[in-house]
């Protein structure tokens, strides 16, 4: 699969681009009730996680700050795993605890966070 490694900054550049709207869409669903979401700006957690996943989101994306962008969110989707979903008295396992997209999301971003913006990025970060 050789004829693939040429394509590896344009794919790496597509999947910092959508992991980052998409996460961006998670943070808007939780401030603004955007895409169907409920705003939960009353919840001290989900105002602070609506903030970094809308803020983190948008920067990576851009790939702006992206390092520090991602090295938070991949923080936050460690933190939301272990208190959502396998919290006390809850499966451990994500795959029973409906957590995949968490530890999805919690690696990724730890990948961005050590691999930096890559190309179309708005800094160099």
């Amino acid at each position: 699969m050789n004829f693939l490694s040429g394509l590896q900054p344009l794919a790496f550049a597509a999947l910092r681009i959508v992991a980052g709207f998409l996460f961006s869409c998670h943070g808007a669903q939780k401030l603004f009730g955007a895409f169907g979401g409920q705003v939960m700006t009353h919840n001290p957690l989900m105002l602070a996680a609506g903030i970094i996943e809308f803020g983190a989101g948008i920067l990576i994306l851009l790939g702006l700050l992206t390092r520090f962008a991602a090295f938070i969110a991949s923080g936050e989707m460690a933190v939301g795993y272990f208190m959502q979903h396998a919290g006390w008295g809850q499966k451990f396992f994500p795959i029973v605890n409906k957590g995949e997209l968490a530890v999805v999301y919690c690696f990724l971003f730890l990948f961005i966070a050590c691999h930096g913006a890559g190309k179309f990025a708005a800094d160099k970060t």
